[in-house]
């Protein structure tokens, strides 16, 4: 039987609905795995199989350029299914996953989901499900990054990135804990682009920078200041 953290995670994934049975059926031989900030999980050039579920913690899938550039493209937490699409068609060369905090994730094993896709309808439909939402997630991004403005690529990466700290909780300080080069590489510039956007961010009284990391001092207005279809 799954463990109470893996179960926990499962429940906030496509994998929700799965009878017990199956349940352990998909996690068999599954390793838990401790991966530190800053790991690389998948490098750029990987080809094989990947099949995570994301225990804590926050990855990011990013693609790389020829030039060294890097675009992020998600970022994974708790409940995140990573890898999925390439249970039937390998990864290609320029995506890579990275932990940004410290992190856990269960590796499942490839062979395993491939077998019950083909064999209970169950999981091929969870399966499904969850490519489904990564298509349209990734048509978003796709729409995100042709038609937003580097400032809105920039402000939409700091709100996924932020967190409400719980030794802060009573001052509600929202802080995104990124360098200004990961920044850079999020949202696919240079550092010193984005040295002048925080800079212009700071005057318009939208965030304060420091050690630790960008603090939001208004998330709604900076909300409003992203990409949507819909504006």
């Amino acid at each position: 039987m799954p463990s109470d953290e893996i179960l926990a995670a499962i429940a906030q994934s496509r994998l929700a609905g799965l009878p017990a049975d199956l349940l352990e059926r998909v996690t068999t031989d599954a390793l838990r795995l401790d991966v530190p900030a800053g790991m690389t999980l998948v490098r750029e050039g990987d080809r094989g199989q990947v099949a995570d579920l994301v225990l804590q913690g926050l990855i990011r899938t990013y693609i790389t350029a020829p030039s060294g550039r890097q675009i992020t493209i998600r970022y994974s937490r708790t409940g995140s299914l990573l890898g999925i699409a390439t249970l039937f068609v390998p990864a290609t060369e320029s995506l890579g996953l990275q932990a940004l905090v410290d992190s856990r994730i269960l590796v499942l094993r490839p062979a395993i989901l491939q077998a019950l896709a083909r064999s209970d309808v169950h999981v091929a439909c969870a399966l499904l499900g969850e490519t489904s939402d990564r298509a349209m997630a990734y048509i978003e991004e796709l729409g995100g990054h042709a038609f937003a403005s580097l400032r809105q690529r920039l402000v939409r990466h700091l709100l996924d990135l932020a967190t409400v700290e719980a030794d802060q909780a009573r001052n509600e300080m929202v802080v995104a804990r990124v360098s200004q080069q990961e920044l850079a590489d999020a949202a696919g510039t240079v550092r010193e682009v984005v040295v002048r956007m925080l800079r212009d961010l700071r005057r318009e009284g939208l965030v304060e920078t420091g050690r630790d990391g960008i603090i939001l001092l208004d998330p709604a207005r900076l909300h409003a200041a992203t990409w949507s279809r819909s504006r």
